[in-house]
């Protein structure tokens, strides 16, 4: 946990804080917003928690964060929220938590499913997860959307026997990968799972559409909570903007109500909404105004 000498100095008094060993990977402020915010590189804490389920959320952040760095004053209750996790989103579709440094500290998912169990992308190998996963049937696949996020993959798939999928131009990241995507063309996997390669972020990026309602978009875009709608960066475009944008406009053809990143906000909005930030999003990109935040 957290260590208070390295505190830093603009969290507000109180039982939580973060210390300068804080990545600025925005699980803390997606996890418990009413307690942690940006500030420069940093979370910070901006408001103890007042009511038992903001408790809860900054409980939930600090199991959370990939590299320790939220601590508190007094004695840990974190083990009081562990079984929250994998933490319900809507449906079949759960976030995992324990987020995990390899991957700098992306989100990662999970899916129930009657013919198979999906894990999207990796969280650290914890064994709370791997009991709560064990339970419910293990992992049958394992998403990965591009080479950042893999995290603990490869033992998830050794204890599951599990099928990784990722795309052959990401496939640096799991040489060992069970099955491999080619091309730019949609794989349909299922009625219920098709794999969308989106290249721009890296050469290999991918996202996942699932029941035409959630989609698994690693860090190809995200919701925006300043701005309030969907987003993308190049300065986290680490292969090409230019690519980026075109497949951006590609997901245009398809509908979905959930966007679950790799990284920033996770949002619900109904598929009309999120089809029209989608083409304000491309637009934006394509005409280089300001699209990240």
């Amino acid at each position: 946990m957290a260590d208070p000498n390295k505190r830093l100095p603009f969290n507000v008094p109180g039982e939580f804080f973060v210390d300068r060993t804080c990545i600025d990977c925005d699980a803390c402020r997606q996890l418990a917003p009413q307690t942690f915010d940006q500030r420069g590189e940093f979370s910070y804490v901006y408001a103890q928690p007042r009511t038992a389920e903001q408790r809860r959320q900054a409980w939930r952040a600090l199991l959370c964060c990939p590299t320790g760095s939220i601590g508190v004053i007094g004695r840990n209750q974190a083990r009081a929220v562990m079984r929250d996790f994998p933490l319900h989103l809507d449906e079949r579709v759960y976030y995992c938590g324990f987020n995990s440094p390899k991957s700098y500290g992306g989100h990662s998912y999970f899916i129930r499913h009657p013919e198979g169990n999906w894990l999207i992308d990796s969280p650290k190998y914890h064994p709370h997860l791997v009991k709560r996963f064990e339970a419910w049937g293990g992992i049958r696949t394992i998403f990965l959307t591009h080479r950042d996020d893999v995290a603990d993959a490869h033992l998830y798939a050794r204890r599951f026997h599990s099928q990784r999928l990722i795309h052959r131009e990401d496939r640096c990241a799991q040489p060992d990968a069970e099955i491999i995507i080619e091309g730019r063309h949609p794989v349909v996997l299922t009625s219920e799972f098709v794999i969308i390669p989106t290249p721009g972020h890296t050469r290999g990026h991918a996202v996942l559409l699932y029941r035409d309602r959630f989609l698994f978009s690693g860090d190809h875009l995200w919701w925006s909570r300043t701005h309030q709608h969907l987003s993308a960066s190049p300065d986290v475009c680490w292969y090409s903007w230019s690519e980026q944008t075109a497949s951006m406009a590609r997901l245009r053809e398809i509908q979905f109500e959930w966007v679950l990143p790799g990284h920033g906000q996770w949002a619900r909005r109904p598929v009309e909404v999120m089809r029209r930030e989608l083409a304000g999003l491309v637009e934006r990109m394509r005409v280089g105004r300001r699209v990240s935040g």
